[in-house]
């Protein structure tokens, strides 16, 4: 095909060859035919459509990896008992049936407050180490000032009441 275009359209060609390597060869017998009905793929393609099947199996993988982890969510107990959750939904007004759910959100909780002791017990060690005194080793307390440091760093605000100063 290129002998019979000229060695004006065989840049051409060669774009074309450059821009149809990036594409999934899906007629390659098309462009080797001889019919003049057929059309020759466009000269471009947009890289978006180069990603579009890549996209698609990712989403099948987190579809199937979100369907397993549903799945493990039967046989697991989160530390917060499933009656417990049962209220603080049903009193914040969330209604679902189902278990899958309600276990992912009290283990959303459980690591939400999990993260926010490790914080807490951080900010403490940070304390005691600026008044460590010699020769003693001090229980570490969670205090409210550790516990306050600690919510912050997640947007909760919280102060004790004036009664309590």
């Amino acid at each position: 095909m290129n002998e019979a275009n000229g060695s004006g359209s065989n840049s051409n060609n060669n774009n074309n060859n450059t821009n149809s390597l990036q594409v999934p060869i899906i007629g390659g017998a098309m462009n080797k035919s001889n019919n003049n009905n057929e059309m020759p793929p466009p000269p471009s393609v947009p890289s978006s459509m180069i990603e579009v099947p890549r996209l698609e199996l990712d989403n099948t993988k987190k579809s199937k990896t979100m369907a397993e982890f549903l799945a493990s969510m039967d046989n697991y107990a989160p530390i917060i008992p499933d009656t417990v959750t049962d209220y603080y939904l049903n009193k914040s007004g969330f209604d679902c049936d189902d278990i899958r759910i309600k276990r992912l959100l009290a283990l959303a909780t459980q690591k939400f407050v999990a993260d926010i002791a490790t914080d807490a017990f951080q900010y403490c060690k940070v304390r005691q180490s600026g008044n460590r005194k010699s020769g003693k080793d001090r229980k570490t307390v969670l205090t409210m000032e550790d516990l306050t440091a600690a919510l912050a760093d997640y947007g909760v605000n919280i102060k004790k009441p004036d009664y309590y100063s």
